[in-house]
């Protein structure tokens, strides 16, 4: 589940610029591949990466540009998450996706643990930037592979994983049902709903911290908001 283009391309700078599609596929296995399997290799017999997660449905409706995650006993209000909608266009905002009378949402928090960080750092102040590059961008693609599993998961849990692309390349697409959506992005762009989160999943279980700025800790983690309407897909809004 990890997305090797983001990590040739974006992470580790393995790009084409002018070469041509067989040049640059012979780049990518004589030289990035193998730069994967020594990453890889190394995580595993260091114990770099430890990955976690926690999860969980909650019963929820939606109220204007609002969705309120309910209390399963008492259907009292638990949180209340606060979406942008579009100026124009379809005018779309997150809370549309859920039904006003009671509907479900999931919620879901990854990490690849702090060791990955600790090593990048050392990596770093010790003047190897080379590896430094690489370990760091591993467990950012790493970590969003591991979210990528777990949206799969769910979507199975959800009854929904039925509608799942075929292949690894046509998830990477959005090639499912539903939609997971990450605090930060434009359509969920209040990293204070943070808070919420771990007032719902309590992460602190799996060794997750939330910093004064809204910030997960350790630093290769995220969080998310999974959504299984089928006409849930990613927007900007502006």
């Amino acid at each position: 589940y990890i997305n090797e283009t983001a990590l040739f391309r974006t992470q580790w700078q393995f790009r084409p610029g002018k070469l041509k599609g067989p040049e640059y596929r012979k780049l990518v296995d004589e030289e990035a591949r193998p730069e994967r399997a020594r990453v890889e290799r190394e995580c595993i017999e260091q114990e770099i990466l430890v990955p976690r997660v926690v999860y969980g449905y909650f019963p929820c409706r939606s109220e204007g540009d609002a969705l309120v995650v309910l209390d399963p006993g008492s259907d009292e209000e638990r949180v209340r998450f606060e979406f942008p909608r579009q100026p124009r266009g379809r005018r779309l905002c997150i809370s549309d996706f859920f039904r006003e009378d009671r509907d479900t949402v999931g919620l879901l928090l990854v990490t690849a643990g702090p060791r990955v960080s600790e090593v990048a750092r050392e990596l770093f102040e010790s003047n190897r930037y080379r590896e430094y590059l690489l370990l760091h961008g591993f467990g950012v693609e790493f970590t969003e592979g591991l979210a990528e599993l777990w949206h799969r998961r769910m979507r199975q849990e959800l009854g929904i994983g039925g509608e799942d692309a075929s292949t690894i390349e046509g998830l990477f697409r959005q090639g499912y049902r539903g939609s997971r959506y990450s605090f930060g992005y434009p359509a969920c762009p209040n990293l204070e709903d943070q808070e919420k989160i771990f007032t719902l999943l309590e992460p602190s279980r799996i060794g997750v911290c939330l910093t004064e700025n809204w910030q997960l800790e350790p630093e290769q983690s995220t969080s998310a908001v999974v959504v299984h309407h089928p006409e849930a897909r990613y927007f900007n809004v502006g």
